[in-house]
């Protein structure tokens, strides 16, 4: 397996297929880097290089019990895009990828970066605060991390129904995508996706989504139950300098799995404007 080795010692893992302009993937939490599949061979066979990790303690990574902090996360990705020696790159995060993505963006990408992408992404911050009265009350989070830290594996079962939008009149549900959701986050550590639920509801973005002079486009569902549409992406784009915004009534949170066709033809659209 590929890995990289960053200072404190653990080990991201990636994959880093073909050739041409790089497209890294960022995935959501607790997943991994397999849950870009529909998108890592959709531009493979479109002739660019994908790459795919799996975040520290997430997947084949080390599961660490410490470091899991965006700005870990972002020094993570910094260290494998000098390893790889990515230039001209275009970076896509999905949920918790996307706070990652604009994180490592504002930071390091100076020179490296071309465009960003924002999927269903958690920025600007989704708890809620006296600043941000419309957030999500901690409680939420509060539940959240107690079915992970107790009953992770049933919990997780359940999570993929709002996360698809199973539960929607209508809605036809793949246990095969379900069954691959429940997959990815068992792979992973325990204490890394308790910590990571502080990382993707309490991180402030507001300040790197104003620094970032590449061209961002922000995709999101408007029937996302996990993150949502009004509280994330209609502010984040305001804050952009060069932001574009794409909503999609109907679509869930878990959009780049179940209308990958779509999404993949969005994302194409941007990376070749």
């Amino acid at each position: 397996m590929s890995k990289i080795t960053v200072a404190d010692g653990t080990e991201i893992y990636y994959k880093d297929w073909g050739t041409g302009q790089p497209i890294v993937f960022h995935h959501g939490w607790p997943l991994t880097g397999d849950d870009w599949d529909g998108q890592m061979m959709f531009f493979l066979n479109k002739g660019f290089r994908v790459i795919a990790h799996d975040r520290r303690g997430h997947g084949r990574s080390s599961q660490t019990a410490d470091g899991h902090d965006m700005d870990t996360y972002a020094a993570d990705v910094a260290e494998l895009a000098r390893v790889l020696d990515l230039k001209d790159a275009i970076h896509v995060g999905h949920s918790t990828g996307g706070g990652e993505v604009i994180r490592y963006v504002a930071k390091y990408g100076q020179g490296r970066v071309a465009k960003a992408v924002l999927i269903s992404a958690v920025t600007p911050l989704m708890v809620q605060t006296e600043a941000n009265p419309d957030g999500i009350p901690m409680a939420i989070f509060d539940e959240i991390r107690e079915g992970t830290a107790t009953k992770r594996p049933q919990y997780f079962q359940d999570f993929t129904i709002p996360f698809y939008g199973y539960n929607r009149e209508g809605a036809t549900i793949s246990q095969g995508i379900r069954d691959n959701w429940w997959r990815q986050g068992m792979m992973g550590g325990i204490k890394a996706h308790y910590d990571c639920i502080k990382a993707f509801s309490e991180t402030d973005f507001t300040e790197d989504l104003k620094s970032v002079d590449v061209p961002v486009l922000v995709l999101h569902g408007e029937d996302d139950q996990i993150v949502p549409f009004p509280l994330t992406a209609v502010r984040a784009v305001k804050l952009l300098k060069d932001g574009k915004l794409i909503s999609y009534p109907g679509f869930p949170h878990g959009m780049p799995a179940t209308e990958a066709a779509t999404i993949n033809a969005d994302l194409l659209a941007f990376i070749n404007s």
